[in-house]
């Protein structure tokens, strides 16, 4: 069952300014020892949360190049840990268990950017190891020209049904942070809790029966193409997609669903540790929280003004208080090692 003590939804008064730290916008564009003007982020898909537009400004406005990196959560998490004797990432970004994972294994190091105060306390590590940048939630993306006489699904029980065999996909939870809130909300939404998993790794086998496909990477592209008509995902890739043009419809799960948030911290010996943090101050501007909002993702700053694009989108405030819930992060971190073991026995 969820925990209902849901993280503020939207907020749309008017955004105040939060300027930019010395670093990030005057001298900060060469590492301590002077050799490159970097930085490596690792998890920044360029077709995921605007990363692409995100970096390509903190470029323009830094004169730090910012390259996109394709790894999801768990791939870097595991590059941090191969990596610990010599970290080649400054900044890390992924779901938050993963920030906690990282914090655990002494992989990132404290730092409060510009802007951490604005960032609720559930959201943040007090000492900066991690915090929130913004937020999104578990839905069902349903590409509706590809359903054929199946009825667009509703509940995470709809998913179960013979009409949808073959149809549906998940990022693979022991791999992506939002395959495992995938399986997490799955859980909740039917009738499970953080210390109870059966309900969502029966759903699990029983999607798996009925052909669930469960890839690695990033899969927005595969749902937009029909090769994946019902992807469960964050649902701001499928705002994103409806607003180009696709014909996708975002669905929260009647059961109920859980929030994403997605978090950044700076690698513990980071090789260029000054634009580590220029960009870890960058992300909480007005400027990067505003480009993330306008991927449809929900800024973790209240007072940064969505645009009316996503504020069309997305559903009422009532509508989106009663499906979308938080958790208990930390219990989520705790036991994600155990249900991941018991997925790869069951349903892998």
């Amino acid at each position: 069952m969820f925990n209902r003590k849901l993280t503020t939804v939207m907020a749309v008064t008017a955004a105040a300014t939060l300027p930019l730290s010395a670093c990030a916008i005057g001298g900060g564009g060469s590492s301590e020892n002077g050799e490159d003007n970097i930085v490596v982020s690792y998890n920044t898909p360029e077709e995921w949360a605007n990363w692409r537009e995100v970096l390509d400004k903190f470029t323009e406005e830094t004169g730090i190049d910012a390259p996109n990196d394709p790894k999801n959560s768990g791939q870097t998490l595991s590059a941090l840990s191969a990596e610990k004797a010599a970290p080649a990432a400054d900044v890390a970004y992924y779901g938050i268990v993963f920030g906690m994972n990282a914090q655990e294994e002494d992989l990132i190091t404290p730092y409060q950017p510009e802007g951490f105060d604005a960032v609720p306390d559930n959201l943040k590590d007090p000492e900066g190891n991690w915090f929130t940048v913004h937020q999104g939630a578990v839905a069902m993306l349903v590409n509706t020209d590809e359903l054929g006489d199946a009825e667009v699904p509703r509940c995470w029980e709809d998913l179960k049904d013979p009409q949808y065999k073959d149809m549906v996909g998940y990022l693979n939870p022991t791999q992506a942070a939002v395959g495992y809130s995938v399986l997490t909300a799955a859980n909740l939404g039917l009738g499970g809790d953080l210390d109870n998993f059966e309900p969502g790794l029966e759903w699990a086998e029983e999607m798996a029966a009925n052909g669930a496909q469960t890839p690695a990477q990033t899969a927005t592209s595969s749902v937009q193409q029909g090769e994946i008509p019902i992807l469960i995902d964050a649902d701001f890739n499928g705002y994103m997609l409806a607003n180009e043009g696709s014909p996708i419809e975002v669905v929260y799960p009647c059961e109920g669903t859980l929030s994403i948030p997605y978090t950044m911290s700076l690698v513990n010996g980071a090789p260029h540790e000054e634009n580590g943090k220029a960009l870890l101050d960058y992300v909480l501007s007005d400027a990067a929280q505003q480009e993330f909002a306008a991927s449809f993702l929900r800024p973790v700053r209240e007072d940064v003004e969505l645009p009316q694009e996503a504020q069309d989108a997305f559903p009422s405030d009532e509508e989106y208080n009663e499906l979308v819930n938080d958790t208990d992060f930390e219990k989520m971190n705790e036991v994600q090692d155990d249900v991941m073991a018991s997925y790869e026995e069951r349903v892998r």
